[in-house]
């Protein structure tokens, strides 16, 4: 066995067809059913059954599996300590991601993969994450969206193919001044809100999508500027503010800002990478999966947690 007929059987069983397994491993379709071909007819069984649905294990082939990332693993650690090099991974996230989320994330996978160094970018547009990791400048990226296909929630995704993974929901809240006159109203329809004004930042903001796609145009958006400043607003009365919940919690707690009683859809945590590449491959990419997923399940509680609490 050789190392790069294990690479090629590892795609191979991710894509499930050779023609796709070759496209992300930038080889010809020949070329990577002769790895294949060579594999099997040095171990003396077939890895595959071949239909026209695509490729599928057979049982030794599952049992090879799991021996190929060990062995692969164990190549690339030898060739980090023999290179004395540590492997990095690049992480984009929005700006209020890298404030609040990323710290929690980062601490998790130190435990988990201290060898590794982790480059993190954080910028406020989610557009200029997305193009730097389909051009390959960022391994994976943290933003805001909604739904089953990427941009959801209202924006455009690049034209390379991108793969996600929602890691957790954020919520979402309305706010405003304690002395708001919607602050005190028990509960409260769409139709209460229309006409109001509402302190957004600039139209590719994840939070102004959720607006958009909660209200419509029937309210005045009022330019403010990020998280912070649209949070300063609202506490000073010049309007109300759909934020995520771990941006307001403190000050709703300490009571200069009010949670207004209406029920707004919240957004997903989500994980982005270049579709072409497989995420076992990328250096700590599945650990920082994990890291994520942890580090969202004990993170801020939610809104309705904290209700739940206080009684």
């Amino acid at each position: 066995m050789e190392l790069r007929q294990l690479r090629t059987f590892e795609a191979v069983v991710a894509h499930r067809t050779v023609t796709d397994a070759a496209v992300a491993l930038d080889l010809a379709p020949s070329s990577v059913s002769e790895q294949i071909r060579t594999l099997e007819r040095d171990l003396g069984v077939a890895l595959f059954e071949r239909g026209p649905r695509g490729m599928r294990l057979t049982a030794a082939g599952e049992r090879l599996r799991g021996w190929a990332r060990r062995l692969l693993d164990q190549a690339d650690q030898a060739r980090r300590d023999v290179q004395e090099t540590r492997p990095v991974l690049r992480l984009g996230a929005l700006e209020t991601i890298a404030a609040v989320h990323v710290p929690a994330v980062l601490t998790r996978l130190a435990e988990r993969r201290p060898d590794l160094v982790v480059e993190v970018r954080s910028d406020g547009a989610r557009d200029r994450l997305m193009d730097a990791v389909a051009a390959a400048d960022l391994d994976a990226a943290l933003l805001l969206d909604i739904g089953n296909d990427l941009g959801g929630l209202g924006f455009g995704a690049p034209a390379a193919p991108l793969a996600f993974l929602d890691l957790g929901p954020v919520p979402l809240v309305l706010v405003a001044a304690p002395d708001h006159p919607l602050a005190a109203a028990p509960r409260l329809r769409k139709e209460d809100l229309y006409g109001r004004r509402l302190l957004v930042n600039v139209p590719a903001c994840s939070f102004w999508l959720a607006g958009e796609r909660l209200l419509g145009d029937r309210v005045e958006r009022v330019r403010a500027g990020g998280v912070p400043v649209m949070r300063a607003w609202a506490e000073r009365g010049l309007g109300i503010a759909l934020l995520p919940w771990f941006a307001v919690a403190d000050r709703v707690a300490a009571g200069v800002l009010a949670r207004l009683a209406f029920d707004v859809p919240g957004l997903n945590l989500r994980l982005v990478w270049r579709g072409r590449a497989d995420r076992e491959a990328l250096p700590g990419l599945r650990e920082m999966l994990y890291a994520s997923a942890a580090s969202e399940a004990a993170g801020l509680p939610s809104p309705a947690d904290e209700e739940v609490a206080s009684r």
